[in-house]
């Protein structure tokens, strides 16, 4: 599979815009500053031409993404590692390289599935910092009769919980902050009409940015070296969410959920 580097400057603004949009009080980041876990999202963005951006807001299918046919895609899910002893910082020179690793098909109830993972690794100047697996799903349109998933209630055992009305605000600054145009985030129009969701939909990184600021919030020195997450069912605005998390040893459960009590992330923290 062809390879595809993306070089930057871990610059402070956009943490500081990013604690701004999580409703943070933290300092001004100087020179040397860590990134928090799962900020380097804000970094190595895409910077398509308008004129390469198709219909859906993302850019046109090919190049470096398999050109799958089918309308909906979405982030479901991920794995990262980071290398602890050698943090990405403000200041550094950095760049992150990307390969598909995996184009696997499937069907479910509700249609064909493809899901596509992208490995990237992220490195300094003092080498590896961070190897993250990002796990993509293509999906059919929905069909008139289909039946939903049915939904799986949340754990009810939380140690921490927060509440959370993510509005269109909230869901366009992350949309800004990660320079993502996906239309599903704030084109209420395109998203009810063309994809037929009920509303604009919560982005999956921003749901799972959630849950690890949670566990900040709540172990402020604690330092994660693993993380994986996985999209359950998709979370709208306009509906109070919840994250949540419970300690188990040397690892931390961490979940989301909507109005209803169904579960729509899960995720685990190793410390």
């Amino acid at each position: 599979m062809p390879e595809v580097t993306v070089h930057d400057d871990i610059a402070a603004a956009p943490l500081r815009a990013f604690a701004a949009t999580l409703d943070r009080d933290d300092p001004e980041p100087p020179r040397g500053t860590a990134v928090p876990p799962l900020a380097h999202w804000l970094y190595f963005l895409p910077v398509h031409r308008q004129s390469e951006i198709g219909p859906d807001g993302h850019p046109k299918r090919g190049g470096f993404l398999p050109d799958i046919p089918l309308p909906r895609r979405m982030w479901a899910g991920g794995r990262l590692e980071w290398q602890t002893a050698n943090l990405l910082r403000v200041g550094d020179e950095a760049r992150r390289t990307s390969r598909v690793a995996s184009v696997v098909n499937k069907s479910g109830r509700s249609g064909e599935l493809v899901f596509v993972t992208v490995v990237h690794e992220v490195h300094n100047a003092h080498g590896l910092v961070l190897t993250e697996e990002h796990d993509i799903v293509y999906r059919d349109a929905p069909r008139a009769g289909d039946a939903p998933a049915a939904p799986i209630a949340a754990p009810a055992d939380a140690m921490w919980q927060r509440e959370i009305v993510p509005d269109d605000v909230l869901l366009f600054r992350y949309s800004a902050l990660t320079f993502n145009g996906h239309r599903i985030h704030y084109d209420r129009r395109y998203v009810t009409e063309v994809e037929g969701y009920p509303g604009l939909i919560v982005h999956g990184p921003l749901i799972a940015t959630l849950l690890v600021d949670l566990l900040r919030r709540e172990m402020p020195q604690a330092r994660i070296c693993k993380f994986d997450f996985k999209a359950i069912r998709p979370s709208f605005d306009g509906n109070v969410m919840r994250v949540c998390g419970k300690v188990e040893s040397d690892t931390v459960s961490l979940w989301a959920q909507d109005h209803e009590g169904w579960l729509t992330m899960k995720a685990t923290a190793q410390l």
